[in-house]
């Protein structure tokens, strides 16, 4: 019987021992593993995300909900603003600014978000029509790839918005219906998630509601669906020849760096009713609270490998008492010191191997179904089946502890005493 083997006999030979140290073994690795791939994950929808925008101006409230609104699309908007207060910030001949793409937030379709916008949308993210086309009228629609997928919408289908971020049949918008021109190509980013829409669109769901409940009236049974009071909005107008309307936020792209753009968020948020945030600092500042529990779990994993190693040790010492006499045997029978050795060190060796890939299983098999549950909330796409190359150094620290803890039990046992322990009977 070879060394592998028979290390393999002399683990099995006390399940009670081998279940506690494989169980605390892989709960530690699990851990540090799933709060790895968490963390990455996250890190890379975040910066995919950023898509180079440089200020988000939205209405006054907190600078982290702005950014997760109106970048992620994760959070519920700080509320609308007023056209005519970011007018100088869509003048397109504006000095400093590259590129200010509008955001009309606040409805959504079975969960999915409506975002009221424009064309440079697309740019922002890079984003091209994979089916039909771009919208091109009021009450048309683009879909992102997974929101058609995951809605089963198709070029031609229609459907209405609910009010609120809510999957709600009493918030309906009944008298309005969206067509699909247009589904997106993937992207990796938030636009995957959305449905995308002229901002006319918004103001006309809205203000068709808001005529019959101001005179108190029930929508006529005669109005065509879909297009009552929308010939009011023309989307080749730009937004500022609506100065009385609202949208939530502004995505800002500048032209480049200096002084002035630096200045700028703390001139609008000083100097004006609004309210601007910057991405980067925002990101930093909520991966610094993230990080904080991320570390006390990273810091609680480690304490469970360290025990989980401290428990191999006891196994393997306690061990050596029960085996002193067949170890004896084997010196007897022609095994030498350094095959002891490599016996006890193997047998530590396999401990930390099954309990790296039981973690792991944990791990992987946890963050799939974590990410079915941040599916459906957040509408963001996570897996379980992405490994990191950080998971191969982890098995270096599980094989590193289980060396350890194995370390003196291997060198008493290649020091067992043959004469003595055979006159004992291995008592």
């Amino acid at each position: 019987m070879n060394l592998l083997a028979l290390s393999w006999k002399n683990l099995i030979n006390k399940p009670l021992s081998l279940l506690l140290s494989l169980v605390l073994f892989s709960l530690g690795v699990g851990l540090v593993s799933l709060l790895l791939l968490v963390t990455r994950q996250l890190e890379e929808k975040f910066e995919k995300n950023l898509a180079g925008i440089d200020l988000v101006i939205g209405a006054k409230g907190s600078p982290l909900q702005l950014i997760l609104s109106g970048m992620y699309h994760i959070d519920a908007p700080t509320g609308n603003i007023p056209i005519s207060e970011v007018r100088p910030f869509l003048n397109p001949r504006h000095p400093l600014i590259q590129k200010a793409v509008p955001l009309s937030l606040g409805d959504s379709y079975r969960n999915y978000r409506i975002v009221g916008t424009t064309s440079a949308f697309f740019d922002l993210y890079q984003a091209a029509i994979a089916e039909g086309r771009s919208f091109e009228n009021v009450m048309e629609a683009v879909a992102g790839a997974e929101a058609a997928r995951a809605l089963g919408l198709k070029i031609g289908d229609t459907f209405r918005s609910s009010h609120g971020l809510a999957d709600d049949e009493d918030m309906e918008h009944k008298e309005s219906s969206f067509t699909l021109c247009g589904i997106l190509k993937p992207t990796g980013s938030v636009a995957d998630q959305l449905i995308l829409t002229p901002a006319q669109s918004i103001w006309a769901v809205h203000d068709h509601g808001s005529v019959f409940e101001e005179a108190g009236e029930e929508p006529h049974e005669d109005h065509e669906e879909g297009h009552e009071d929308h010939e009011t909005f023309d989307i080749a107008k730009p937004l500022t020849d609506y100065p009385d309307k609202d949208i939530t936020s502004l995505l800002i792209q500048f032209k480049g760096r200096n002084i002035q753009t630096l200045n700028m968020q703390r001139s609008i948020n000083e100097n004006t009713d609004l309210q601007a945030a910057t991405p980067a600092i925002e990101i930093t500042r909520l991966y610094t609270l993230l990080g904080l529990g991320a570390d006390a779990l990273r810091w609680l994993a480690f304490v469970i490998i360290a025990v989980s190693g401290l428990s191999i040790f006891i196994s393997l010492y306690s061990s050596l008492k029960d085996r002193r006499y067949e170890l004896a045997l084997m010196r007897t029978m022609g095994a030498s010191p350094s095959t002891l050795f490599a016996l006890i060190i193997l047998e530590g060796l396999f401990l930390a191997v099954i309990g790296y890939l039981i973690g792991m299983l944990l791990s992987h098999g946890g963050m799939q179904l974590l990410a079915g549950f941040m599916k459906d909330t957040y509408r963001y796409t996570f897996t379980g089946t992405q490994f990191l190359k950080e998971e191969g150094f982890l098995l270096l620290g599980a094989l590193a502890v289980g060396f350890l803890a194995s370390v003196i039990p291997a060198f008493q046992a290649s020091h067992t005493d043959i004469h003595e322990t055979l006159a004992d009977g291995g008592r």
